[in-house]
Order: structure tokens, then C-alpha cells, then sequence
């Protein structure tokens, strides 16, 4: 009783963050033309409401595809389908076609907010506090509680959510989905993962760890034997949870090709979503922390090659990224090894990947909130730099954190600095230099977020800042990932923990 009583104070406590946070302004309020993502969660279930499913993804008179149109799976329609119904009996206006185009009122604001806070309160919030209470390192009532407390506390996800307003939806059932696998139900798991991903295309940064984790169970148990029973009860479990979520798009190729276009406009290219200004010097939409953002600072590429070979070379550089992690966790499936390659192969999509938002750094970062328990130092500072790479769209200074001390062992290098020994002597000393490195990250993303906050760029370069925000990000992003898969592939746990699934 008293481990509930605990927990349901953490739980209050991360309800009250995300409702004071809610309170505030969203984004694009009072600015047309678009009026931001607000808008975009309303305007889809004004088109759900009144317009016919087949009409739903497809330009017409009544659904202007250029202002929010759909873009997101089928589920996504479903739930704004539901909020509308709701709307509809609490004022029609809100959802009234064409003419409440952006509709902003207080009555309004609070119906929208509390939707994202029921769908917290009902699919993210739940999972998270299950999660903490199956892991074996927070078997006591307060290490699980701070632990769920973290996880619920994570600035990024509740400013996203409740400030700039998303439904935390998808990543919840992912959670779920994690969940379930954690206690061998893989079904359930599943079917837990197809809702995630038939909610958010994004879904897809964490579908990799899914297939290899599950297909390497399969392998273990033997494909001519319970291998094979239980992958082909795994692969009727996709392809019915597809069918239930797609059938009412079902009635014809052309409407399921329409879905498709919209989920995937490959068409525009990587850098597309980096233009807006045409500035001599930077040209940025969304100063997104990937490499290609990154790299077009300094060199144009989408004025070198065709928008065909950027897909062709987005494709190739993030499947090698992803490849070693994969392969260790199909071969060596564990469930811990299975939480490491979420991140990691999030982040490689993050990225190398054709079409980035930087809000995607979302999909690598609750992940991370998974493992904290397991590597707090680097977690924590992995999350600092995670909400610092969205400051050009926040608007908000980086968090504090406490020096905190650490070695070979609390970053879960123990096997790769044993495999070293003696070959290179300075890894002795790499705890002291990750210290320092930490210290150095803390500082510049202060003065960063300060000196945005407070300083005027130069004329010449009005993008200054948020440019720097972003290389710098991509910069710690990249040595992440690169730590991430040196803990995933020297990780001797998981050839000990592989022998549970046998």
C-alpha cells in the first residue's frame, strides 16, 4: 500500500507539471495563416467529422490538403474522429466545416488541452509507472518511484505535448509495447507496437529493435519447432492488427496508395524541411540536429545531387548505421539489449534519415528514459542535450544538473575498456575525461540558450543561433550514438540473458 501511496504522489505531481505547462500559449496562437499544430489537431477533426473517410486524405473543395491535411496513419483520424464527436456535443462551431478554421477561444483551448491529458492520463502515464515496477533495479517503492518520476518529468516530451501541443499517444503504445515483451507476451506486444505505428509513421525509428528482437526469439527457440509456431502467430498478429486499422481505406488500391503518398512524400527531399529564409549563408525551416541540416552549413547538397540520390544516400548511410545493432540483437536477443537498440537505431534514424523534424528527437528520448535506472550519468545527459537540440522551437533555456560522478562501470564500458587493455593506455583516465566533456556540454548549452534568449544575432547572420544550436546538438548526437552501439555490441549481459529465451 504504502509503494501505491508513493507512486500516486509521483503520479500528481508529473499531472500537475503537464497541466501548469498547458496553461500557457501553444504554438502558432493568433498567428495565420496556419496557426500552428493547435490548429492542425483541430482542423483534422473538423475533416474527420464532416467529410466522408474516402475524402479524408485526398484534395478536394472541402478538405485543402496544403492547409493540414492529414498526414498521419489512419489512427490518428480515428482519435480526432472521437474528439469531435465529443466537440460537436459540446459546441458545434469548434468543428464546424470550413468556417471554424482557426477557431481560438478559452472554452475551446481547455477542451483541446484536456484531450492530451486524458490520452496521457489513459495510455502514456500507466505504461510508464508499470514499466518502473517490472524492472529488477526498482524493486524497492522508491527506486521506482524515482524512476517513474524521471521518466514523467522529462521536460522535452511534456513541453512537446502539453506546450506545443501533440498527443503522446504513439509513444505510449510503444511503451506498451516494450512492457508486454518485457513479460514474454509477445503478442500482446505486438499488437501493442502495430497501434504505434499505425498511429505515428515516426513509429518506424523503433520498428527495427522490434522485428530483430522478436525474429531472434524465434531463431532460439528453433524454426522447426516452437520457433516457427510462434513467429507465424506473431506474423498473423501484424497482419491482423494492419487489416483492422486500414480496412475502411481497403475499398480500393488508389485509396490505399493516397494514405501511403501522404505518410511518406518522399518528393520533397531531406533538406526540405531545413528551408524557409533564403539567407546567403543559412537557409533553415526547422533547425533540425541531424547531419544533413548540419552539413549544409558548409556544403549545399541538395543544390549537388537529385532529391532520388539524397534518398538513395539517406537510405545508405542509415542502414549501416544501423546494421551491427541489429545483427547483435538477432543473433544475442535480450531484453536488455532489445532497450539499447531502441536508442540507438532511433537515433540513427534521427540522424541519417530522408525526412527529420526536430521534434523526432522525441523517439530517441524516451527510449533513453527507459535505461536511466542503468546508466544515469549518460542518460541524464543525453536528455539535457535532447531539449536543448529543440530550443529554436521551444523557446526555453536548457535544465541544470548537478556534477555527478562517475566511472568505467556507470557508463557500461567495463567489457569494451577490458578489451582494450593494454592496447591503448589512455582509456584508463576516459571516466575523468567524460567528466570534463560533461562540464564543457553543460556550459556551452547554457551560454547558448542564454545568449539566445537575451542577444541579438547579427544582422548578416540571423540564424546564427539557432544554426549553433543545432550543429552543436548533432555534434553530442553523434558521439551518443556511437557510445550507445559500443555498449550494445561489447555488452556481455546479453550472451547471459539470451539463455532465459532458450
Amino acid at each position: 500500500m504504502e509503494k501505491w501511496s508513493l507512486m500516486t504522489i509521483t503520479v500528481l505531481l508529473a499531472l500537475t507539471v503537464r497541466w501548469t505547462v498547458s496553461l500557457g500559449s501553444y504554438s502558432g496562437a493568433g498567428k495565420p495563416p496556419m496557426y500552428g499544430d493547435y490548429e492542425a489537431q483541430r482542423h483534422w477533426q473538423e475533416v474527420t467529422y464532416n467529410l466522408p473517410i474516402r475524402q479524408w486524405y485526398f484534395n478536394t473543395s472541402d478538405n485543402n490538403l496544403l492547409y493540414w491535411g492529414l498526414d498521419y496513419p489512419p489512427l490518428t483520424a480515428y482519435h480526432s474522429l472521437v474528439c469531435a464527436y465529443i466537440a460537436k456535443l459540446i459546441n458545434p462551431d469548434w468543428i464546424a466545416l470550413h468556417t471554424s478554421r482557426g477557431y481560438e477561444s478559452q472554452p475551446h483551448k481547455l477542451f483541446m488541452r484536456t484531450t492530451v491529458f486524458v490520452a496521457d492520463l489513459l495510455v502514456y502515464i500507466p505504461a510508464v509507472i508499470l514499466y518502473c515496477f517490472s524492472l529488477k533495479e526498482t524493486s524497492t517503492k522508491k527506486k521506482a518511484s524515482i524512476c517513474a518520476l524521471c521518466i514523467l518529468l522529462y521536460p522535452g516530451l511534456i513541453l512537446i505535448d502539453h506546450g506545443h501541443f501533440q498527443y503522446p499517444l504513439s509513444l505510449g503504445f510503444a511503451l506498451w509495447g516494450v512492457l508486454y515483451l518485457s513479460y514474454d507476451w509477445d503478442l500482446l506486444g505486438s499488437v501493442a507496437f502495430c497501434l504505434a505505428l499505425n498511429y505515428k509513421q515516426m513509429e518506424l525509428y523503433h520498428s527495427l529493435p522490434f522485428f530483430c528482437y522478436l525474429l531472434g526469439k524465434c531463431f532460439k527457440k528453433g524454426l522447426k519447432g516452437k520457433g516457427l509456431v510462434l513467429l507465424t502467430k506473431i506474423a498473423g498478429t501484424v497482419v491482423v492488427s494492419f487489416a483492422v486499422c486500414w480496412l475502411p481505406f481497403c475499398t480500393d488500391m488508389e485509396q490505399i496508395m493516397q494514405v501511403l503518398r501522404r505518410l511518406f512524400p518522399i518528393d520533397r527531399g531531406f533538406l526540405d524541411e531545413c528551408n524557409y529564409h533564403k539567407i546567403p549563408f543559412f537557409s533553415f525551416q526547422d533547425k533540425v540536429a541531424n547531419i544533413w541540416c548540419s552539413l549544409s552549413v558548409l556544403i549545399k547538397i541538395k543544390n549537388l545531387v537529385s532529391p532520388q540520390t539524397q534518398l538513395k544516400l539517406s537510405f545508405a548511410l542509415t542502414f549501416l548505421s544501423l546494421l551491427p545493432t541489429c545483427i547483435k540483437l538477432t543473433v544475442q536477443p535480450s531484453l536488455r539489449g532489445f532497450k539499447f537498440a531502441l536508442v540507438s537505431c532511433a537515433l540513427s534514424f534521427f540522424l541519417f534519415s530522408f525526412q527529420v523534424h526536430e521534434k523526432s528527437i522525441l523517439l530517441v528520448s524516451v527510449p533513453v528514459c527507459l535505461i536511466i535506472n542503468e546508466i544515469p550519468f549518460m542518460a541524464t545527459w543525453f536528455l539535457l542535450v535532447s531539449t536543448f537540440s529543440m530550443l529554436p522551437l521551444l523557446l526555453k533555456d536548457g535544465l541544470l544538473l548537478a556534477y555527478t560522478k562517475t566511472s568505467a562501470e556507470d557508463l557500461q564500458l567495463k567489457p569494451f575498456s577490458l578489451s582494450l587493455k593494454g592496447y591503448v593506455s589512455w582509456f584508463k583516465s576516459f571516466p575523468k575525461i567524460v567528466r570534463s566533456l560533461f562540464l564543457l556540454s553543460v556550459t556551452l548549452m547554457g551560454v547558448l540558450s542564454l545568449m539566445s534568449a537575451a542577444v541579438h544575432p547579427p544582422q548578416r547572420l540571423p540564424d546564427l543561433f539557432p544554426v549553433s544550436v543545432s550543429v552543436i546538438s548533432c555534434l553530442h548526437f553523434l558521439l551518443f550514438l556511437v557510445y550507445f552501439n559500443v555498449v550494445i555490441l561489447w555488452d556481455s549481459k546479453n550472451s547471459r540473458s539470451q539463455k532465459k529465451i532458450s
